[in-house]
């Protein structure tokens, strides 16, 4: 009897390494069921069709009327932050707190894709691509200019602190942290563990619909299921974007400040092209060939640039500062966490909610690419992974560039100091210039951010490629290149939508699109708990009949 009761939940716990068409997870849904082809691609019916229908007219509406687009995404960002941002506030919060219980909990031990399971990547590779689809982009572009931004209150400063005092200084380190610390990479982690669990584990499409099982049961494979699959195509398109087009800017102010090139909305747009023709390459490779060798070649740049910002930089305050900003990140993170009564409300909208809504937009895209490269880890492992080292990255990050700006600010040294902060794409360079080989570092950090930016276009089109294929893995080429073109589309939209405030636009129109997705992540935890549970009650019972 034990016998048969061990080979039947090995079963289960391989679903994953079953046939293509083969569902495990009590459920008659095949995989491909609801799919159709056209055109050479294989898509999944309404999805696909609806996220194009819904997706393209908005280029198209961007491009004729910039200003009515511009407008319209600013009065839905008011509406979103007046009414909503302690609901994203809350989110946040639960979602942070429930990933670190689930961490400590016995549930911690259960492995994805089965007990025998072992993992398709290397630690340092599946590291890599960690970091490079989630925020490397961002860390690059915001490691100088955030820290610079609240120190020198440049657009609001954390609990209305006054600029320039040591105060400031403490909170433009703790606060940037915040932002790109335990919280975002928890919202992550809740979003690529729930579909690795689900699909390597249960045996389900690698969708976000099926994170949704334990609760609807077969329903998710009706119209609620569509629902949730198109807001995740949305939410996953306007997040990478935003960032697309953050990226193009601070690449145009170094293109700018090495070549002298005209940095406008031309170059912006042009940088989008060529870094989505070559996402297209990469796509077309596949994440063995392309995705995974880009995102191990931007973490050795990235380490290589990181080494030399510390050894010519303050070297013993910047040796300091990691533990004194590590430190105070904890002290500060229950006060930032707050939503209630604050006086900064300005700063809060403006930055924490904005990046709020960026980290839940992006998450089903960084969740469900994390998902495909985590199988064989622990659940345990993934946590520590997925949130431990980016976090720890993250604060060396921070603290190392954010003081190399202050630095200079403190000590009247470049542009920083005598004209102050005018654009947050210049601080990078504007701080390069005054160390030592200023046009090498800015040429480093210039190929740094283009690959980072190939790297997110490409996770982000093999993404939502699945998701609109029906959480196949092996859908057609093309469509991946159609979505490539897309996202790209998107951003230049966005861009050109937003005239002179391009970038308010692209931080609008991220906000409106986070929030649907946050009901998701509530949802999701919930379903995930029932799953694991359940998962690890099967494991003890055939644990104690192995005895």
């Amino acid at each position: 009897m034990s016998t048969l009761q061990n080979s039947d939940t090995t079963a289960r716990l391989h679903a994953a390494d079953q046939s293509e068409g083969d569902n495990p997870y009590r459920t008659d849904y095949r995989l491909g069921r609801d799919n159709v082809s056209v055109f050479g691609f294989d898509v999944h019916n309404p999805v696909f069709f609806l996220s194009a229908a819904a997706l393209l007219p908005f280029i198209a509406v961007a491009l004729a009327f910039p200003e009515t687009m511009s407008t319209a995404l600013a009065d839905a960002k008011m509406r979103v932050v007046s009414y909503f941002d302690g609901f994203f506030v809350i989110t946040i919060n639960l979602v942070t707190l429930f990933c670190i219980a689930l961490a400590l909990s016995p549930l911690g031990k259960i492995r994805l894709g089965g007990a025998a399971a072992k993992p398709e990547f290397g630690v340092l590779s599946w590291l890599a691509m960690l970091f490079s689809a989630g925020v490397g982009t961002g860390m690059v572009f915001w490691g100088t200019a955030e820290p610079t931004a609240y120190y020198t209150n440049w657009s609001g400063a954390p609990f209305n602190v006054e600029a320039f005092t040591p105060e400031a200084e403490r909170l433009a380190y703790s606060a940037t942290i915040f932002h790109w610390g335990v919280a975002p990479w928890s919202i992550y982690a809740i979003v690529g563990l729930a579909l690795a669990f689900f699909t390597f584990n249960k045996g389900l499409p690698l969708t976000i619909r099926s994170t949704f099982y334990p609760l609807l049961g077969d329903r998710v494979w009706g119209w609620l299921g569509h629902v949730i699959d198109l807001t995740a195509v949305i939410a996953t398109v306007f997040g990478l974007a935003t960032t697309l087009g953050f990226g193009a800017t601070l690449a145009a102010s170094g293109l700018h400040f090495i070549f002298d090139t005209p940095n406008t909305l031309t170059t912006r747009i042009a940088i989008i092209v060529l870094v989505t023709a070559i996402a297209i390459c990469s796509v077309i490779l596949g994440l063995e060939r392309g995705v995974k060798r880009l995102s191990n070649l931007n973490i050795v740049v990235a380490a290589a640039f990181f080494a030399f910002a510390v050894i010519v930089g303050p070297t013993r305050d910047i040796l300091a500062n990691w533990v004194t900003s590590a430190r105070d990140y904890v002290a500060d993170t229950p006060r930032l966490s707050n939503w209630i009564g604050r006086e900064d409300q300005t700063w809060f909208h403006d930055w924490t909610i904005l990046y709020w809504a960026w980290w839940i937009s992006w998450s089903p895209f960084v969740g469900m690419f994390i998902a495909r490269v985590s199988k064989g880890r622990t659940i345990r492992q993934f946590l520590a992974a997925v949130i431990g080292i980016p976090v720890i990255i993250g604060i060396l990050w921070f603290s190392t560039f954010g003081k190399l700006a202050i630095d200079q600010v403190q000590t009247g040294v470049g542009a920083l100091a005598t004209v102050g902060m005018t654009e947050s794409s210049l601080v990078l360079f504007q701080t390069l210039e005054n160390l030592p080989f200023p046009k090498i570092a800015s040429g480093v950090a210039l190929f740094l951010l283009l690959v980072f930016f190939v790297t997110s276009s490409d996770s982000g089109s093999l993404v939502v490629d699945s998701i609109t294929a029906g959480g196949k893995l092996d859908a057609p080429t093309p469509q991946r290149v159609f979505w490539a073109s897309v996202e790209g589309l998107v951003a230049i939209g966005l861009l050109a939508g937003g005239g002179a405030t391009a970038l308010a636009s692209l931080q609008n129109g991220v906000i409106a699109a986070g929030l649907p997705f946050t009901c998701v992540l509530l949802v999701c935890c919930v379903s995930l708990t029932r799953g694991l549970i359940e998962e690890y009650r099967v494991e003890e019972e055939v644990k104690t009949a192995a005895y």
